[in-house]
């Protein structure tokens, strides 16, 4: 298995000297990097072939322009005489020749963003010994740039982490418990000072035990709800770990599946202290006096084939619980004169128990399907939110489209409402107008029920306006939350409103001077009954 490290480079620009670029501008000034060091699996002698390990050499320009002239890059392979071989990846994305001294890249222009260099292939030579280092440096020259040339060690053997994949069940229920067991090898040819224990489960798994020796942190971006985290333990187990030796953790880590728990990911890795992701700014360390420790086993327990491959560090493994998620489309009424603009706040919301996530392929979780009734028109759409003609096909214009297709993130966390604020022109009555919310799994004609959702008689809803002639300001009205239960932490609005399915009759209706009183109604009803109503604020616009 072929090990692939990127080395990525950097740029630092002071100026592009573009044709039109002043002659007195200094000239731009390129950094190419790549790792401090790198290792190769020693050779096999005549008992088989030496692995490969692919070396991608990249510059990026993170400027706002290109640099248009022909550049070259060298990369000198004196110093490996012996201790390496050299070979040109397949599918090269620039113009290289290969040596006995040295590789020789061209290009016509550095791109604005990443140019890749070359790739290479770097095995151990016959003869080689584990231990033995030698410098690898790239350079680079143009007219009216400076390249910083870069050096990595190449190194023969090394340490090598293997870590055994645990025993888990795919298939729980929640509240279910499961033992993590961690078992690693040392396959390399040096010890290892110190390792480091990473767990990284998602927003349904729960680590019960905590250690002294752990940092525990949440991964929650900037804005983001917690429930699109992943939870990070991170462990230090201090100690040498031998080459050829194999450790067991000494110590309970039970996963639980939270009660909300449905399509959730464990992965778990060892990593030489030193060379771990970097933890969380807001990790924190208990003290309860307990430690997670270490201790050697028997050289037959050996956790999988050696190699010097970073990927052997690290397990993954998904988790499918019986559980369910049930979204509902609230229904909204909205009162206004002929001619005014009225805001309408259109979504769903999870009433769980599960959150729901598309943690793998990043897809949308959910759409909501918005059909405007006839006699308004859109004027302010919601970012997430895009316009589709009548019968769900594309359109070019996003104002004033007859139907809206509103996706989600790839997270929707249990008991989360997902609100998308529009505003609508009241231009006209039009008896019998019509209009819906839906919520479910995105279809090419709108939307259908999401298989993991029980209860699909709550995936639509309508639509309701109470309009009428001449324009009067209807009696204030009062608004209310489309469930007492949910929490507002989408980032598609703060707030999400609702009506009572009692007052949705399907119609635009002339009503006359009766509009408010059915919004104010609505507002006697939640109070007295507890019923779910909306009325909504109204911006006052030109009459028609």
């Amino acid at each position: 298995m072929r090990k692939r490290i990127s080395l990525l480079a950097a740029c630092g620009v002071a100026a592009l000297g573009l044709a039109a670029t002043p002659a007195h501008a200094a000239d731009p000034v390129f950094t190419l990097a790549g790792p401090a060091e790198i290792g190769l699996r020693p050779h096999p002698g005549q008992s088989g072939t030496p692995q490969k390990t692919s070396v991608e050499f990249r510059l990026v320009n993170d400027t706002a322009s290109a640099f248009d002239r022909r550049s070259t890059f060298t990369i000198d392979l004196s110093g490996l005489k012996g201790i390496a071989d050299v070979a040109l990846a397949k599918q090269q994305g620039s113009d290289c020749t290969l040596t006995e001294a040295a590789v020789t890249c061209k290009r016509p222009a550095l791109w604005k963003g990443e140019t890749g260099i070359v790739d290479l292939d770097l095995s151990a030579a016959p003869g080689s010994k584990a231990g033995a280092t030698a410098d690898l440096t790239v350079t680079g020259k143009a007219e009216g740039a400076t390249f910083k040339a870069a050096t990595t060690k190449v190194r023969v053997g090394g340490p090598d982490l293997v870590l055994e994949r645990a025993a888990l069940k795919e298939e729980q229920k929640p509240g279910d418990k499961q033992n993590l067991s961690i078992v690693f090898a040392n396959e390399g040819t040096e010890p290892v000072q110190g390792v480091v224990l990473e767990m990284r489960t998602t927003h349904g798994i729960d680590l019960l035990e905590q250690y002294d020796n752990c940092s525990y942190s949440e991964d929650t971006g900037e804005g983001q709800p917690l429930n699109t985290a992943w939870s990070t333990v991170q462990c230090l187990l201090e100690g040498e770990y031998k080459p050829g030796s194999v450790y067991g953790v000494d110590g309970s880590l039970t996963l639980k599946a939270a009660p909300h728990a449905f399509a959730d990911t464990l992965t778990y890795a060892v990593y030489a202290d030193g060379h771990q992701p970097k933890a969380a700014k807001t990790s924190r360390k208990p003290t309860g006096g307990k430690k997670l420790a270490v201790r050697e086993r028997a050289a037959e327990a050996s956790a999988q084939s050696a190699d010097l491959d970073p990927w052997n560090n690290l397990q993954e493994f998904d988790f499918r619980t019986k559980n369910s998620a049930d979204l509902v489309a609230w229904p909204v009424a909205l009162a206004g004169g002929t001619g005014e603009t009225v805001r309408a706040d259109f979504g769903f919301r999870n009433n769980g128990p599960a959150w729901v996530a598309e943690l793998r392929s990043g897809k949308s979780v959910a759409r909501t399907d918005i059909v405007i009734p006839a006699g308004t028109k859109v004027t302010k759409v919601p970012a997430g939110c895009h316009g589709v003609n009548a019968d769900g096909t594309a359109r070019e214009q996003t104002l004033g489209a007859p139907r809206y297709f509103c996706s989600t993130g790839h997270v929707v966390g249990e008991r989360e409402k997902f609100s998308y604020p529009f505003e609508l022109k009241i231009e006209q009555v039009v008896a019998n107008a019509a209009g819906s919310v839906s919520v479910g799994q995105g279809t090419p004609e709108g939307t259908k029920g999401q298989p993991w959702d029980p209860n699909h008689a709550n995936d639509k809803t309508p639509v309701v306006i109470s309009a009428k002639d001449g324009g009067a300001s209807p009696s204030p009205t009062a608004t209310t939350s489309p469930s007492p239960t949910a929490t507002a932490t989408t980032s598609a609005t703060p707030t999400a409103t609702a009506t009572s399915a009692a007052t949705a009759n399907g119609g635009l209706a002339a009503t006359g001077s009766s509009a408010g009183m059915l919004a104010l109604g609505g507002a006697v009803l939640v109070a007295a009954g507890g019923g779910l109503v909306l009325a909504f604020r109204r911006r006052t616009g030109a009459h028609v």
